[in-house]
């Protein structure tokens, strides 16, 4: 039948914005460190490629996606139209959906 993680594999050639939300920046000064590091890391990574290998959309909504980082998830939007990725919110994975 095929791979079809090919078939929905994207190249993109422009290079997307990252921008965060205010709320989002808040929440991660009250994270450790060494998490913080990596939700960063994740979220520049989207840069070059918004919908990496584990990213999953989240159901009821049209343009958000959330990729995990240990116990930690990034929750984002893409809005492709403008080449933007907003990073939404960020938290432990037992309390960023409340």
């Amino acid at each position: 039948m095929g791979n079809n993680k090919q078939k929905y594999e994207r190249r993109f050639e422009d290079k997307f914005e990252l921008q965060w939300k205010r709320s989002v920046l808040k929440e991660l000064r009250k994270l450790p460190k060494d998490t913080v590091g990596k939700l960063v890391d994740l979220a520049e990574s989207l840069i070059a490629n918004p919908y990496p290998d584990g990213c999953r959309k989240l159901t009821g909504t049209e343009h958000t996606y959330k990729v995990r980082a240990g116990n930690y998830r990034l929750v984002y939007q893409v809005h492709n139209g403008r080449l933007i990725i907003e990073v939404v919110k960020v938290g432990h994975r037992k309390e960023v959906y409340r």
